[in-house]
């Protein structure tokens, strides 16, 4: 029996923002007109209607201006998965249409909205689809990316920043190496939306999907950058939304619950980083004193607010209940893959053993996080690890 009085005192402590984050009051405030007063259909051409689309519009607009992009080429989407799927199949058919080919390009530890999508364009309409090697910290080199080039490849995408290790890819240098070649480069910047600077041409990007309930906004909402030019079919039939690229009635709320969030995070982005990266650090020094815990992702090339390990000798949903009794709110990686048994993709694509990547542990700050928080989990985890440890051997014997 693990023994409670040797546990710190219980104390709520969110520790998951790469699977979501609260709503700011500042988001909730802006968005509730839209709910009530102004609940007009954004195409209506009655005064309602008008207003609605008024701040649909200057929602677009202030989205673009943190992206450094035009209005035009900002898309509202139901969130990441769907920019994801528009992005891929809308773009990698374009091109295969326009007659340039059919190959595409990825890493092996993107999110299942990539690799399923891309996957599934292999299976049903003959694109041919070459996966890219990581390193142990899960990175792309960008030597191999254009190694892997061919006269028909047309599309690459690869993610800002890994959601379940937080390594940041070279996307920028990748997009820059690619430009030349008339390969269009999405990025899945769903994770880095609240982290990273998004400025799409310094990310030398032709497409790139964000989600607002990962920056501090509402779920159901997100966007997909199409720059200018770039070929892109629609893959949602209806009416003309969204320039015609998106049908169906914008979510007038939820894109300016987007926009409003995505200024407040990315108007202090710089010293929320700095904070979070010390919180971070401080964390990672005290699991790396916890005898087996080994840390996973890039050390230092990562999200400011993300840690990731694994633990041998215990498993990850054993870790996470044991977390979650003491009040802790933690994952074992992405929120859309939680409670498989088996071991992470991402992990085993970087090299880790698999029994080991089935302790994975991922805990995630944000800008509520205290070092106070910090240290409360350093010490629970301390306290827990060795029991939960000693119980799965007990279980293995009595096996």
């Amino acid at each position: 029996m693990i023994r409670s009085d040797t546990f710190p005192a219980p104390r709520s402590v969110y520790m998951d923002c790469s699977a979501t984050t609260p709503v700011d009051p500042e988001v909730l405030e802006a968005m509730l007109p839209y709910f009530s007063e102004v609940f007009a259909n954004p195409s209506g051409a009655y005064s309602l209607g008008r207003q609605a689309r008024r701040a649909l519009e200057e929602a677009r607009a202030a989205v673009a201006g943190i992206l450094g992009c035009r209005p035009e080429e900002i898309v509202f989407t139901s969130g990441g998965s769907e920019s994801d799927n528009l992005a891929l199949r809308g773009a990698a058919r374009a091109m295969r249409d326009a007659g340039r080919g059919a190959h595409c390009l990825s890493g092996p530890i993107e999110h299942e909205a990539i690799l399923a999508t891309f996957h599934d364009l292999e299976a049903h309409e003959g694109f041919d689809l070459t996966v890219l090697d990581v390193d142990h910290h899960g990175q792309v080199a960008v030597d191999q990316v254009v190694a892997a080039v061919r006269p028909d490849t047309v599309l690459l995408s690869l993610m800002l920043a890994n959601n379940e290790v937080g390594s940041l890819q070279p996307v920028a240098a990748i997009g820059a190496a690619l430009r030349p070649r008339g390969i269009l480069v999405h990025t899945d910047a769903v994770q880095a939306g609240a982290w990273v600077d998004l400025d799409v041409d310094r990310l030398n990007v032709d497409l790139l999907s964000l989600s607002a309930h990962k920056f501090y906004g509402p779920k159901g909402v997100g966007v997909l950058y199409v720059r200018e030019g770039t070929p892109l079919v629609s893959c949602q039939t209806g009416g003309g939304h969204e320039f015609g690229r998106r049908a169906g009635t914008e979510n007038v709320a939820g894109a300016v619950g987007l926009a409003r969030a995505l200024e407040l995070t990315q108007s202090d982005r710089e010293a929320a980083c700095i904070r979070a990266a010390g919180l971070r650090d401080r964390l990672i020094s005290g699991l790396a004193a916890i005898d087996g815990v080994v840390l996973t992702g890039h050390p230092t090339e990562r999200l400011a607010g993300h840690a990731s390990v694994c633990v041998a000798g215990v498993p990850a949903d054993a870790l996470i209940l044991g977390l979650d009794m003491r009040g802790i709110c933690a994952s074992s990686g992405s929120a859309c893959s939680s409670g498989k048994v088996a071991a992470s993709h991402v992990l085993t694509a970087m090299g880790v053993d698999a029994e080991l990547a089935r302790g994975a542990l991922r805990l995630s700050l944000g800008r509520h996080t205290s070092a106070e928080d910090v240290d409360h989990v350093i010490a629970v985890l301390t306290a827990l690890v060795p029991r939960l440890r000693a119980v799965a051997r007990t279980v293995a014997v009595g096996a």
